[in-house]
């Protein structure tokens, strides 16, 4: 998943975006490294939150643009 790369890019820290998303650093940092797969409802909440797709998100297209 791309999310460090995401959130390193808008330069905010794993603390500040978990609570932006109502969730536990801890789960951030699981992320980022692979140890633990966000569910659907997650994985929308991220997306949303970096205005990418899904797609984008799981490394499926690099093209980040959300088709709407």
């Amino acid at each position: 998943m791309r999310l460090k790369e995401l959130r390193k890019e808008k330069g905010i820290s794993q603390l500040k975006l978990a609570m932006d998303l109502s969730m536990n650093q801890n789960t951030i940092s699981r992320y980022e490294t692979g140890s633990h797969q966000a569910d659907y409802e997650t994985l929308i909440k991220i997306a949303d939150y970096f205005d990418v797709s899904i797609d984008y998100l799981l490394g499926r297209t690099d093209n980040p643009i959300m088709n709407k």
